[in-house]
C-alpha cells in the first residue's frame, strides 16, 4: 500500500502543481560527493549534488525518462549530423547569459578533468566536431551513427566557460567556479559535514519550494534515522531496511519507496596482476583465475541472490541477471537470474584447474548504498561455502574506495551501476566494453577490466542502429554475450526508501537522486 501511495503522490506532483514556497529544508544524506565539480565523476553522490547547481542538455524525470533541459529541441539532419537548439533566456548564477560557447567548452572539458574517478569521456566519445551556428544553435558531427547521441552528451553537466576556464576542481569546491544555471546556488561546502545552497530565483524552470537547503552528510544509518526522529533533519535517504517497519508506524513520519535502476554487482578483476588472489597458503597465484569464464561463472553460482534480498535487505530488491532491470529498454528476458548451485560451482572450479579453490579477499564500500558493508560479509560467507578460501573482508568509505576501485587496488569487489539514460546501451558501452581511455572513451566505468572482442563488436554495432526495434534486439543480443561470459556477477537491483517529517511531501526517483527539488510542504 505504501508503494501505491508513493506512486499516487508522484503522479499528483507531476501534474504541474505550483509548490508553495517555504523557507528551509535540511536533508540527511547517506553519502557525499567527492567534489562540487560536476564533471569530476559520474558517480551517484556527485551527480545528485550537481543537479542542484548545474543543468544538462537533457534532464530526466523520476522514472528516468528523458526531457529537454538546456537543449530545447534537436534534429537528426543525417546519420552523422545533429542540430541542437538551446534554451534562450537562461542565465548563470552570476547573471551572465548561457550560450553555445558554454556548451562547447563543457563538452570539451568533460573527458579531461584531472584525477577523475569516473570520467564522462564515454558520454562525448562520438563527437567528431562541434560548430556554433549562433548563440543558441550548435551543429554536431559524430564519428559514427549514434541514435542516442543526445542522451549521451545530455549526461554532461554544463559549466560557465567564463567562470571555469583555467580553473581546477578545487575552485568548484571553494565556490569560486561553482557557477551553474541550476535551481540552487552554491553557498558553502564542508566535506564530511554539510553542503549549503540557496534558491536561484532566476531559474528558467519550475521554482523549487524551499529557499535554503542544507545537506548534512550522515553515513551512519542509525545516526541518520535518529536525526530525522529528533527533528535535526527534515528528510533522509537510504533508510535502513530494518528501520522501515517502525518508521511506517510513526504518524509523524512519511516513508516513500521506489524500485531503482541501480545494479549492485560483484566485480572480478581480470587484469593479469590483480591483487588479493592467493593459493591456499596465502602466496600470490602465478595467473589470475578471474580471467577464466568458468571461474567467474562458478562464483556467480555460489551466491543465493534471493536470500540476500530476503534476509539482508528485508525484501527491498530484485534479483539481477543483467545491467538493466525489467521494463528498461534493452532488457533481455531470455537471460535468467543465476540460481545458487554449489555442486556445479565446484565442478567448474575443478574444470578450470582449481579443485581445492584459491584465496580471495572481498572488498566493498560501507556507506555508498544500503547494507553495502554487510553485503560484503554475506558474499564472503557464500564464497567460502562454495569452496574458496576467503582471506578477509575489507570495507572503506566510498570517497576513498571509489578512487582506488579503478586503479587495480582490489581483486573481488562490490560496486554498482546506476542507469541514467533509461536504456541499456550507455551501461553496456561504459561498464562492460573493453577499457579504452585513450581511444573511443568506452569502458570508462569498467573498473574490473573485462574484455571480450565479440561483445565489443556487438554492442558498438547495436548502438549505431536507428530503428528502435532493431536496436533493442541488438542490445539484447549483446547483453546475452556478456551474461554467458559472466562479465560481472550481477546481484540485485536495489529498492530504496526515503523518510521525511509528515509535513513534507517528497517524490522518490528510480535513479536514486535525493533532490531538494522533489520536496515541498505537504498539503
Amino acid at each position: 500500500m505504501q508503494f501505491l501511495k508513493s506512486l499516487s503522490l508522484a503522479a499528483a506532483m507531476a501534474l504541474g502543481t505550483v509548490p508553495a514556497l517555504a523557507a528551509d529544508l535540511t536533508i540527511g544524506r547517506g553519502n557525499e560527493p567527492q567534489s562540487i565539480d560536476p564533471q569530476f565523476s559520474r558517480t551517484g553522490p556527485n551527480q545528485m549534488t550537481a543537479l542542484h547547481i548545474f543543468d544538462r542538455l537533457i534532464l530526466t524525470d523520476a522514472n528516468v525518462r528523458s526531457r529537454p533541459g538546456l537543449a530545447e529541441s534537436w534534429t537528426n539532419v543525417d546519420p552523422l549530423t545533429w542540430e541542437v537548439k538551446l534554451r534562450q533566456g537562461v542565465t548563470f548564477h552570476d547573471g551572465s547569459p548561457f550560450t553555445a560557447e558554454d556548451v562547447v567548452f563543457s563538452l570539451t572539458r568533460a573527458p579531461d578533468v584531472p584525477n577523475s574517478t569516473a570520467s564522462f569521456a564515454g558520454s562525448v566519445a562520438s563527437i567528431a566536431d562541434m560548430m556554433i551556428v549562433d548563440d543558441h544553435t550548435i551543429r554536431f558531427t559524430t564519428t559514427e551513427p549514434d541514435p542516442v547521441f543526445l542522451n549521451s552528451i545530455g549526461t554532461v553537466y554544463i559549466v560557465s566557460k567564463a567562470a571555469t576556464e583555467g580553473k581546477e576542481s578545487a575552485d568548484f569546491n571553494s565556490g569560486a567556479a561553482a557557477i551553474g544555471t541550476g535551481p540552487y546556488k552554491f553557498v558553502s561546502w564542508a566535506p564530511g559535514d554539510r553542503l549549503e545552497l540557496t534558491r536561484n530565483d532566476a531559474y528558467w524552470g519550475d521554482a523549487p519550494a524551499y529557499e535554503n537547503v542544507t545537506m548534512r552528510f550522515l553515513s551512519n544509518d542509525a545516526a541518520r534515522v535518529a536525526a530525522l526522529l529528533s527533528g535535526a533533519v527534515d528528510l533522509i535517504d537510504l533508510v535502513p531496511p530494518a528501520d522501515l517497519p517502525s518508521l511506517r508506524e510513526n504518524s509523524d513520519i512519511t516513508v516513500y519507496d521506489t524500485p531503482t535502476v541501480r545494479l549492485i554487482y560483484l566485480a572480478l578483476n581480470q587484469q593479469d596482476d590483480a591483487p588479493f588472489l592467493t593459493d591456499l597458503d596465502g602466496n600470490p597465484l602465478p595467473s589470475n583465475p578471474f580471467k577464466d569464464a568458468r571461474v567467474r561463472h562458478a562464483i556467480s553460482l555460489m551466491i543465493d541472490r534471493q536470500a540476500i534480498i530476503d534476509r539482508l535487505l528485508y525484501g527491498a530488491g530484485e534479483p539481477a541477471s543483467q545491467i538493466v532491470p525489467i521494463g528498461v529498454y534493452g532488457y533481455n528476458d531470455a537471460i535468467e537470474v543465476p540460481q545458487a548451485n554449489i555442486e556445479r560451482a565446484k565442478e567448474l572450479l575443478a574444470e578450470a584447474g582449481y579443485p581445492d579453490g584459491f584465496g580471495i579477499t572481498v572488498h566493498s564500500s560501507n556507506d555508498r548504498f544500503s547494507q553495502d558493508g554487510e553485503l560484503a560479509q554475506v558474499l564472503g560467507q557464500f564464497l567460502a561455502r562454495g569452496g574458496l578460501k576467503v582471506n578477509g573482508v575489507e570495507t572503506f568509505p566510498y570517497s576513498v574506495y571509489s578512487k582506488d576501485a579503478g586503479k587495480n587496488a582490489y581483486g573481488a569487489f562490490v560496486f554498482s551501476y546506476g542507469n541514467s539514460t533509461g536504456e541499456s546501451s550507455r551501461g553496456l558501452l561504459s561498464a562492460l566494453h573493453t577499457y579504452d581511455k585513450e581511444g573511443s572513451g568506452n569502458g570508462t566505468l569498467n573498473r574490473f577490466r573485462y574484455s571480450n572482442p565479440e561483445f565489443d563488436a556487438a554492442v558498438i554495432a547495436a548502438a549505431q542502429i536507428f530503428d528502435e526495434g532493431e536496436r533493442e534486439q541488438a542490445l539484447k543480443d549483446a547483453a546475452a554475450i556478456a551474461a554467458a561470459d559472466t562479465a560481472v556477477v550481477p546481484l540485485y537491483f536495489q529498492a530504496l526508501s526515503w523518510a521525511s517529517k509528515a509535513n513534507i511531501a517528497f517524490t522518490p526517483r528510480r535513479d536514486e537522486r535525493t533532490l531538494a527539488m522533489g520536496a515541498k510542504p505537504a498539503e
